[in-house]
């Protein structure tokens, strides 16, 4: 499966799921990695790898894609074959024509435990919100805000004198566990989805 990384800062759990699909057996790869900010770390960051990292110019500063942005998604997503969209850290609500396009294969990692405290600080809203359990959430997406239905979740406890910062790392530690685990179900055929609940059957093992 070629997936093509959206992303818009750092791009860790690109880190992830690049190392993930750079080993032994992986049954998907990295095609491209898109992004919307020009001076993103993740665009050289995949370059440094040799991986192709395009900046898409969506034409808005915020909310809704100009139309000439979308079209320049359509052709990236096209030029490089793309079979699935990994969201990771992408800051933008994905054009509706996208997410019809790619209908049932479009990830995204969220750091909560969904569907609690979507949108925007997760962190902040947790802390704000006294709960003893946070995590992490990697659904499918649809033209919602974090309302996908849901494959894989961790849960990580927030401790006393917990950050923003602090809960955040544990967070993503586990992010960049369960992120590449969701593509590589999602790559061998295993997500069986029927309304809101999506069924993950088991890995095959295969013997030696």
């Amino acid at each position: 499966m070629r997936a093509a990384v959206m992303a818009s800062g750092r791009g860790s759990n690109f880190d992830a799921l690049q190392k993930a699909a750079s080993g032994p057996g992986s049954p998907f790869s990295i095609a491209v990695v898109l992004c919307d900010r020009a001076q993103a770390p993740v665009l050289e960051r995949a370059r440094g790898l040799g991986i192709p990292a395009v900046r898409i110019d969506p034409g808005t500063r915020r909310g809704a894609w100009a139309p000439a942005g979308v079209r320049a998604l359509e052709e990236a997503l096209h030029e490089h074959r793309v079979d699935a969209v990994c969201l990771a850290g992408f800051m933008r609500i994905l054009p509706a024509a996208i997410v019809q396009a790619f209908a049932g294969r479009i990830l995204n990692v969220h750091p909560s435990l969904l569907p609690a405290f979507p949108g925007l600080r997760p962190h902040r809203q947790a802390l704000r919100a006294g709960v003893r359990v946070s995590g992490c959430t990697v659904h499918l997406v649809d033209e919602g805000v974090d309302t996908g239905p849901i494959l894989l979740q961790a849960a990580v406890p927030v401790l006393e004198g917990d950050t923003e910062d602090s809960l955040a790392a544990r967070v993503l530690e586990q992010e960049h566990r369960i992120y590449p685990e969701a593509v590589r179900a999602l790559a061998e055929g295993r997500v069986r989805i029927q309304g809101r609940r999506v069924h993950l059957s088991a890995p095959t093992v295969t013997g030696t």
